[in-house]
């Protein structure tokens, strides 16, 4: 495992979340740097308006953006800045609200000896992606390819090609940081998952991105310029996704 290294992004304000992940790690003998993750809401405003694309966030995702978002979009963007700078080839990249399953290190292994097979993977999920397996990557798991959506960042893979391409593309932010990265025909990467999941969210711990108070979400009379998106975009995920089971098999 010389080529992997693990980080997790964690705010400064909230150490017991990153004792919490790092004590699972550590049991695992994965080992991992932490990574300061960006606070949205001290994001200076002229910066905020060169790296958040308000207008196009609010057409593709029908609601206003929050500064939590724009703070796990940077924290995500600036982690694989730091990663391209560093020695190694590819990199585990962890929020500090999953849960490390005993399955992880073996996966890792197996990821990094088949490394031609994918540029980014991802270990947990929201939604399952209607994934089909084309490699057994141990314990019962399969690297797969998805073909609906799959959203969450909490747990992925990366190589130096996805880092790179990340960095030139991702900005500025036009969705939330899970529905931008994950797709693969508009970076030109191998986007897979691993299922069943690697990592699981620790419901022992609240999310530290959420605004309470009013909805964000626009009216859905407001809203039809993202029900295109959407629908666009999905499809375009299925196309991609049997290419994509087609050349991996």
């Amino acid at each position: 495992m010389d080529k992997l290294h693990t980080w997790v992004i964690n705010l400064d304000r909230a150490p017991e979340r990153l004792t919490r992940i790092g004590a699972a790690l550590d049991a695992l003998g994965v080992e991992w740097t932490r990574f300061s993750a960006v606070e949205g809401k001290l994001v200076p405003a002229d910066e905020q308006a060169a790296l958040l694309d308000r207008a196009g966030f609010e057409r593709l995702h029908g609601m206003t953006p929050s500064l939590g978002e724009l703070g796990c979009y940077l924290s995500h963007v600036r982690l694989m800045q730091a990663f391209l700078a560093s020695p190694n080839e590819f990199a585990l990249i962890l929020e500090d609200d999953v849960k490390p399953t005993a399955a992880l290190p073996e996966v890792l292994q197996r990821l990094v000896a088949a490394d031609g097979r994918w540029d980014m993977v991802k270990l947990s999920a929201i939604h399952s992606g209607s994934p089909i397996g084309v490699l057994d990557v141990g314990q019962g798991h399969q690297l797969g390819v998805m073909f609906s959506r799959c959203t969450g960042s909490s747990a992925y893979v990366i190589n130096r090609a996805a880092a790179q391409r990340y960095v030139e593309r991702l900005l500025p932010m036009q969705l939330p940081y899970d529905h931008a990265y994950d797709r693969g025909w508009v970076y030109g990467l191998k986007v897979r998952r691993v299922f069943p999941e690697v990592c699981v969210h620790d419901d022992q711990v609240e999310s530290t991105i959420g605004t309470p108070g009013p909805s964000r979400k626009f009216h859905w009379t407001r809203r039809w310029s993202t029900y295109g998106y959407r629908l666009r975009t999905e499809v375009r995920r299925f196309g991609y996704g049997v290419g994509e089971w087609v050349r991996g098999r």
